[in-house]
């Protein structure tokens, strides 16, 4: 039986673990006076062990990784502890060629006491008709790494500047532009500073709360009310997700955010895995404006920023609509004490319209089921934009991920020369090009461990002896056999998708059992392959990369993203091009949206939506929503169980 008193060991660290992993550092001398926690999680367990565990209750190690800065010297270390044992178990310096910590919430507040004294910084503001700086809002942004830029390892960030006249005032309406400064975060300076020239602040109001902007409230809308006064159909209980035939453990890590464990499916009584982990693991936002103030402006949501810590706290009626359950996240905050994130994963369940349908003249059966769906999300805050990833399960077995992209767009000045690379949103106001690309790491497990890949696309067939009227189709499949050769792009126009099998499991017409990939298949990363944003993201230049299982290859730009240099991630993972036929796989999928902004994203943006599906192919031998039940209802006129 397995051990119930400890937790599980994909559970994410509580915040008395949180706390214990703080003591432990601190006893085995391992903190300072000005050591400060970029991360810390949970250092997931090998499959095996875990396996070990959930069979017998063998011990499972329980360890925590900690990623720590020495705010006084640059100092930083990579750090293993064992809860179980109450010991450091490793610790290893990072070197700041290989990149920087993620940026600590805190450094925003560095930056702000650097700039406020900077002579030169506030001579610029001087020039700009600024005299106050405490009426300029700072933007402290994620640096990039530049080869033609001495910046010698240091821990950089760059930052824009937006006037402020009111504390109410939404300052992204009213950019400094021709402006940047470069501050070092631990010698504490202004390294440089670019100034091309003021020129005048768009000055139309970005106030979308306020009702001269909005206008007044519309009155037109009636309530829309959702309820299941039996409650859901889903239990949870130490993690464990239960919802029609469906099982997954909920995870949570301070930079990924929401995790899904072991997702399985049951089948005529048997619990099928499908994935043993999936995360959006990371994410790039890459701008087009290639003047000398923005060239730099690249933002890597997930490893530079670290999303799962700026989750927000989901509100009834306002994120969520319906009968919710809701889930607490714990992270740490710079000193290494737990923050909870109240209600920052949502759970509850959907109508999602017709499941399937029939009326038959033959014999006047008239069927109709309704699809519903189970909705496990989390929303997040990066500066001036929102981010919201929801993962849907579907009665019929269909897995689907949909990101949200919403709030506010960056601005520069319009004029003629960043004209080409950006959108005019409203008098005088740029919203330069870019894009949001995410990936999705899926380690699949479809009925087991070893999964193979196939790239399945429509072929034409010409007319000839066997198509004498050319009406026939058909399609090609073919074995991705290695890691370069699964390095792909989708391609819509030929219907491609990737099947995801497994070559030891058959269904009932002796297939092999498998899940599809498919994908929206919109542009990948547009940046020149010479430039250093492509180096460093090159996961966003495919939309499929396939690689066999290592415990180390979490995060497909590498482990520190923050001024990293190129060729980290998924280029490297594959280097050897390892055999992936029949192997322990894990399957990365980019996806995401090229923003070419309109009038109507002004002053805030209606959500935009991009995402992929996972749907059984052969993975059931019939369809698997037979049993759903017809629907039913009290009232007059509504749906009743019906038949022939």
């Amino acid at each position: 039986m397995t051990n119930r008193q400890e937790p599980h060991p994909l559970a994410p660290l509580t915040a008395d673990e949180i706390t214990d992993v703080r003591k432990i550092l601190d006893t085995g001398g391992v903190l300072g006076e000005t050591t400060r926690f970029s991360y810390l999680g949970l250092a997931e367990p090998a499959k095996a062990d875990v396996a070990a565990y959930e069979r017998d209750g063998s011990p499972c190690d329980r360890l925590a990784r900690a990623l720590l800065l020495d705010v006084a010297t640059g100092a930083a270390h990579d750090v293993l502890v064992s809860l179980t044992e109450r010991a450091v178990r490793s610790s290893s310096a990072i070197s700041g060629e290989h990149g920087q910590v993620p940026v600590l919430g805190e450094e925003h507040d560095v930056v702000r006491e650097i700039m406020a004294i900077d002579e030169g910084w506030l001579a610029a503001l001087r020039e700009r008709g600024i005299t106050d700086p405490s009426h300029v809002y700072l933007a402290a942004l994620s640096a990039g790494r530049f080869e033609s830029i001495p910046d010698g390892g240091r821990r950089l960030v760059r930052v824009l500047a937006h006037w402020k006249p009111k504390p109410s005032t939404m300052v992204w309406a009213h950019p400094l532009d021709g402006l940047v400064a470069y501050v070092d975060l631990i010698r504490r300076e202004v390294v440089e500073i670019v100034d091309t020239g003021a020129v005048p602040i768009p000055a139309e109001s970005g106030d979308y709360d306020d009702p001269a902007v909005s206008g007044p409230p519309r009155t037109t809308q009636r309530p829309i009310e959702i309820s299941q006064p039996e409650g859901p159909s889903f239990t949870l209980t130490d993690g464990v997700l239960d919802w029609e035939n469906w099982r997954v453990r909920l995870g949570y890590d301070m930079r990924e955010g929401l995790v899904l464990h072991q997702l399985g499916f049951t089948d005529d009584g048997e619990q099928r895995p499908i994935v043993y982990r999936a995360s959006v693991a990371e994410m790039v936002v890459p701008y087009a404006d290639p003047g000398p103030i923005r060239f730099w402006q690249n933002y890597f949501d997930t490893g530079e920023y670290q999303l799962g810590r700026l989750a927000n706290s989901l509100k009834l009626g306002c994120d969520c609509l319906g009968e919710i359950t809701y889930v607490d996240a714990i992270v740490t905050d710079g000193a290494g004490e737990p923050v909870t994130l109240a209600n920052a994963i949502c759970i509850h369940e959907e109508d999602a319209g017709v499941l399937w349908k029939h009326t038959d003249p033959a014999n006047g059966s008239k069927q109709t089921r309704r699809q519903r769906r189970l909705v496990i999300s989390f929303f997040v805050t990066v500066g001036n934009y929102d981010y919201g990833f929801y993962w849907y399960l579907y009665l019929d077995g269909t897995i689907e991920l949909e990101c949200k992209a919403t709030g506010i767009v960056f601005t520069a000045v319009y004029d003629e020369r960043i004209a080409p690379y950006a959108s005019q949103v409203a008098p005088g106001l740029a919203a330069p090009y870019h894009q949001h690309l995410f990936n999705v790491r899926l380690d699949m497990a479809v009925d087991g461990d070893l999964n193979a890949v196939e790239e399945v696309e429509v072929a034409r067939v010409p007319m000839g002896e066997d198509n004498p009227f050319g009406n026939a189709f058909t399609r090609s499949a073919r074995r991705l056999t290695s890691e370069k050769q699964a390095q792909r792009l989708a391609a819509p126009e030929r219907g491609r998708v990737w099947h995801i099998v497994n070559p030891e499991r058959r269904n009932r017409l002796g297939g092999e059992t498998g899940y599809v990939l498919t994908p929206q298949g919109l542009p990948t990363l547009l940046a020149d392959e010479h430039s250093t944003i492509h180096g460093r993201a090159a996961f966003a230049t495919k939309h499929l990369w396939v690689t066999r299982y290592d415990d180390n290859e979490r995060f497909p730009a590498g482990d520190l993203v923050n001024q990293s240099p190129e060729g980290a991630g998924l280029p490297r993972f594959t280097e050897s091009d390892r055999d992936i036929d029949g192997a322990d796989l894990v399957v990365w999928h980019t996806f995401g949206l090229t923003h070419f902004p309109r009038l109507e994203d002004w002053p805030v943006m209606p959500v935009d939506r991009c995402g992929f599906t996972l749907k059984p192919s052969g993975f059931f031998d019939r369809n698997p929503t037979l049993d759903v039940p017809a629907p039913s209802g009290g009232q007059q006129g509504h749906c009743h169980g019906g038949g022939a």
